[in-house]
């Protein structure tokens, strides 16, 4: 970081400008973080998902739904068999009564991605 004398009329735009480039750097390192953690997401969706026939374990996808400067959205969902996910997951009233069992696949996920995400950004951030 460069020493360069300020005067005081001068101070806040300088210090505006060294908060727009931690702001810079630090979303850029956070996209990067999302983009990392909705793949690994994905993959352990993928690997905990029933399998009768693989097409719904092969459906799971992660999809970009919004990025600003300063942020990224994604979402990851199972693209062609997204009304079978609840069911699966949490198990289900059977028409003759009684219940199918629950196949938890998504909540380990997205225990996975609260928990390396948080890592990721904290360990970006610091370094």
């Amino acid at each position: 970081m460069a020493r360069d004398r300020v005067s005081i009329d001068q101070f806040p735009g300088a210090v505006m400008a060294q908060l727009e480039e931690y702001v810079s750097m630090a979303s850029d390192e956070v996209k990067e973080a999302v983009r990392t953690v909705s793949e690994d997401v994905k993959a352990e969706i993928q690997s905990r998902a029933p399998v009768k026939t693989g097409k719904y374990k092969k459906s799971w996808t992660v999809t970009k739904v919004e990025e600003t400067a300063q942020s990224l959205v994604n979402t990851v969902h199972s693209a062609k068999h997204y009304r079978l996910t609840h069911l699966l997951e949490n198990g289900h009233a059977k028409r003759g009564g009684g219940r199918t069992r629950a196949f938890p696949h998504i909540a380990p996920g997205e225990a996975l991605a609260e928990k390396e995400l948080l890592g990721i950004v904290e360990r970006k951030l610091r370094g």
